[in-house]
């Protein structure tokens, strides 16, 4: 399966809301009370959408996600320029 990435920039509003640009919410089908899974380590966020209720393919997501923390927390991890990075991303 082939992966499609979208990089977009937002913002925080005064009451910490995150606008999800109009173009990632069509693609991924988010509407009004769509569910996220969301997880943090100092300065970086990761969501997920879900369904109604906890799948197995969510609860492996969480696996994961912990899992990149740990390695992130342990210095496991490559450094990009912004050009290798969109490079790297592009092979997903």
């Amino acid at each position: 399966m082939q992966r499609t990435e979208t990089v977009e920039v937002t913002k925080a509003s005064s009451k910490g809301q995150v606008v999800i640009p109009t173009g990632i919410r069509k693609k991924l089908g988010i509407k009004k009370g769509s569910l996220f899974i969301v997880s943090s380590s100092d300065s970086m966020i990761v969501m997920r959408k879900m369904a109604a209720g906890m799948s197995k393919e969510d609860l492996r997501t969480l696996k994961k996600i912990g899992e990149a923390w740990k390695n992130i927390e342990q210095r496991r991890y490559k450094v990009y320029s912004k050009d290798a990075f969109s490079k790297e991303l592009a092979k997903w």
